[in-house]
């Protein structure tokens, strides 16, 4: 696999990672970066912006969903939204600082784009915590830290 080829792999699978798909990028960087052929700062790169989009992709679906809040077979109330709004409001937009982490980190990307969060902030916060965590994944596998 040659530099254009893994910068394109470690995108595809740090994008897919974002979503609701399984995924695992963390495996895929250290794997890379352990071959010692690639460029990590290009690695992080693309991890990163792989991920900032698959996380974008969860925002517009959160976004979109919110539109079907006025029918019956919406699984949360009018009153439910509103309370989950003012938190999120309040403390939740600090919240997608974990949004690196498995599990938590996808559903609380969706929830933003459901509770409407400004599309900037949430790129900022996201960037934030997603380019963070492959920097220090890679510090991990290259034995730094």
């Amino acid at each position: 696999m040659n530099e254009i080829e893994a910068n394109i792999s470690i995108f595809f699978a740090s994008f897919f990672s974002a979503t609701i798909l399984p995924g695992h990028s963390e495996l895929a960087l250290t794997a890379l970066i352990s071959l010692k052929k690639y460029s990590i700062i290009l690695l992080i790169i693309f991890a990163s912006l792989g991920n900032i989009l698959g996380s974008l992709v969860n925002w517009y679906l959160g976004f979109e969903l919110e539109k079907f809040k006025e029918k019956k077979w919406f699984p949360v109330t009018k009153l439910q939204m509103n309370n989950a709004s003012s938190l999120f409001i309040k403390y939740g937009k600090w919240s997608l600082l974990l949004s690196w982490l498995p599990f938590i980190g996808d559903p609380l990307t969706l929830v933003a784009g459901i509770l409407r969060m400004p599309i900037f902030s949430f790129i900022v916060i996201v960037s934030i915590a997603k380019v963070f965590r492959y920097i220090f994944v890679s510090l991990i596998t290259l034995n730094i830290l």
